[in-house]
């Protein structure tokens, strides 16, 4: 009795149900067409419906919900899907005892409905999964005393103290304390962010180092970050729905298959012609056409590290001419790396300069310090290490007493630079890099400047893109416009808009999709997930790429490359063409066989295995996209993932 009530929770489950049904469907067709020995289902010889047939296992099991569905819709809503006409069909079939063709017509369409059940399910939100992310309680200031209190509880003029390592639990203003703030989740761009009293801090934002208090600007339900969580959902809900292919033809199909029926068994006078016609008229292989390529598409993908959630989004990729890109993490390695050292010494070269800096910091915990370090293989070992939160560190490294840090922190202590020094550093910033001024021994010595650095092949691949008919590209970043605008012509875009918030992408990638323009977005942080999501297609970096980019996009890249993307275009429309041959083949097979059945050629039994082998074309020209390949690099890159 356990194993019982156990099997029955189990199958409680529809898809699994539908699975199980299907199977014990199956043989039963097999035996029931080897136990009639095919002679009575070719010759059509009908017998009555109370006869038992093995093939009543498949009716009532895959046929009888197939009815159910069909009419409990056309009485509630008034709909005329596809189901309506393979009911009508069987119920027909069934009535002069052909209950083989009706057994037949139900394993197939429900065979149908499996694979796209499968290939069209819809991918999580991953709403909650971000609201994780923030903070759930906070250190409330009030009149000097600390008390932790619920972040929902926070509004606008409430004092918070940040802690090295928290996330800022409310957009505000850094009233006291300096320190380095990671503002990746909202902005995208890898680089920390010197804050002082005065500057601007976003919620959801974590405070690397010095303390610091914070007064609210904004509700904590109002933050950037409830922002885009709302964004997530919205543009969740403005996707439409899939429509099934055969139910779109469904509103065709059924009256045409009722008049042709009526009109044939009027005129020729006998019953078994015009159930014959319903028989035939089942889109049996329409059903198949989409799912079954879409299956092949996206199983030939996965073996590339492409993994494609839905079947919509592999047909609606056939379709993109206009691609955007996100900067960091996307075109870029998304780490910052020495872009430029310069010695303000005579006597000390950019060279020597840098090894004396990497030593410096090689006990640094700071991003930039970090990769300043690791600039140099050899550096030497520093001593007299001291860090200034929000400011810099201090060492000794060969005798040489060293500072490095802002260059505002630098001027503090007492060292003067040039008005051309001055000027020099300041366009660097403009450009999007971070820079890192110098002292030694009480002195300028220089500065080195830190970015983001383009990927070795983006140039390569965008403009492989172009080639594979996406004539559009644009770059969403939420980084400086000389910046972006620097890496835009590096990787060959020419539409780059830049100091974006996670709003105003999704406003841009809209702006395209409520023209009525397929648009593709490609990314990787939590700010690009409501984008992705807003997309026509949404395409993440899996590997880099946030939990919530993963699962707000259509597509996601497994390896942190953009490599496939050309090969994902081309098997998409590779895809694509299949579904049209599919459907052209399968519309050619049922008005053949309706022909057939109209001059008394074909039977119900033998009408529903022409349907059959109309099934049997359309998966295995869906199965000749299993044999696709990428190209020799986009292999290299998989090899190397």
């Amino acid at each position: 009795m356990t194993t019982l009530k156990r099997w029955m929770g189990w199958l409680e489950d529809e898809a699994r149900r539908t699975v199980v049904f299907a199977l014990v469907s199956l043989p039963a067709l097999v035996a029931s067409f080897a136990l009639k020995g095919g002679h009575d289902h070719a010759q059509h010889a009908a017998t009555s419906p109370l006869t038992w047939d093995w093939a009543w296992v498949a009716v009532i099991l895959c046929g009888l919900p197939i009815i159910l569905y069909a009419f409990r819709k056309f009485f509630t809503t008034g709909s005329i899907r596809a189901g309506m006409l393979v009911s009508v069909a069987m119920i027909a079939a069934v009535a002069i005892g052909e209950i083989f063709a009706a057994g037949e017509v139900a394993f197939i369409m429900t065979l149908g409905e499996m694979l796209e059940a499968r290939t069209l399910r819809k991918a999580r939100a991953g709403i909650q999964a971000l609201l994780r992310m923030q903070p759930k309680s906070a250190c409330l200031l009030r009149d000097g005393v600390e008390s932790v209190v619920d972040v929902d509880s926070l509004k606008t003029g409430d004092l918070v103290r940040v802690r090295p390592g928290e996330a800022v639990p409310v957009d505000g203003v850094v009233e006291q304390g300096d320190t380095s703030v990671d503002e990746a989740i909202i902005t995208g761009e890898p680089l920390p962010v010197d804050k002082a009293p005065g500057d601007a801090v976003m919620a959801g934002t974590v405070n690397q180092f010095g303390s610091m208090d914070v007064r609210a600007t904004r509700s904590s339900g109002d933050s950037t970050f409830k922002r885009i969580a709302r964004l997530i959902a919205e543009a969740q809900g403005n996707k439409a729905p899939v429509v099934r292919l055969a139910d779109r033809w469904a509103s065709f199909l059924v009256p045409t298959a009722f008049a042709t029926a009526l009109v044939v068994g009027l005129v020729t006078g006998e019953v078994i012609r015009a159930v014959t016609i319903l028989v035939v008229f089942c889109p049996c292989a329409l059903v198949l056409a989409t799912p079954t390529a879409i299956m092949a598409g996206m199983a030939n993908l996965s073996r590339y590290g492409v993994l494609v959630k839905t079947g919509e989004a592999i047909e609606e990729m056939g379709r993109i001419a206009t691609m955007a890109f996100d900067k960091t993490g996307t075109l870029t390695i998304g780490r910052p790396a020495v872009a430029d050292v310069v010695s303000a010494l005579p006597e000390m070269d950019p060279r020597a300069l840098l090894r004396l800096a990497a030593g410096a910091e090689g006990r640094s915990e700071h991003p930039l310090g970090k990769a300043i370090a690791a600039a140099v293989a050899d550096a030497p070992v520093a001593s007299a290490f001291k860090m200034e939160p929000g400011k810099g560190v201090g060492a000794v490294v060969e005798g040489v007493r060293l500072a490095l840090g802002t260059p505002s922190w630098i001027r503090s202590r007492g060292v003067s630079m040039t008005a051309e020094d001055e000027r020099r550093i300041e366009a660097a910033r403009m450009e999007g890099q971070a820079v890192v001024a110098i002292e030694a021994d009480g002195r300028f010595a220089g500065w080195i400047a830190l970015s983001d650095t383009l990927r070795e092949d983006a140039a390569a691949i965008i403009a492989e893109l172009r080639l594979r008919g996406i004539g559009k590209m644009l770059l969403l970043t939420g980084d400086h416009a000389a910046a972006a605008g620097k890496m835009a012509a590096a990787a060959g875009i020419d539409i780059v808009e830049s100091n974006l918030l996670p709003e105003d992408k999704v406003s841009l990638v809209m702006s395209h999709v409520d023209a009525s323009t397929a648009i593709s977005m490609v990314g990787d942080g939590v700010n690009d997930a409501a984008a992705l999501k807003s997309a026509t297609v949404g395409i993440a970096m899996g590997g880099m790429g946030s939990d919530i980019a993963v699962e707000a996009a259509d597509i996601v890249l497994m390896r942190d490359d953009i490599r496939m993307l050309p090969y994902l275009v081309t098997m998409s429309r590779r895809t694509l063409a299949n579904i049209r041959v599919n459907i052209a083949a399968s519309l050619l097979i049922n008005g053949v066989a309706i022909a057939l059945a109209a001059r008394g050629d074909l039977g119900p039994a033998l009408g529903a295995l022409v349907l059959n082998a109309g099934s049997l074309f359309v998966v295995g020209h869906a199965a000749l996209l299993l044999r696709c390949r990428p190209d020799a690099e986009a292999l290299q890159a998989r090899s190397e993932g």
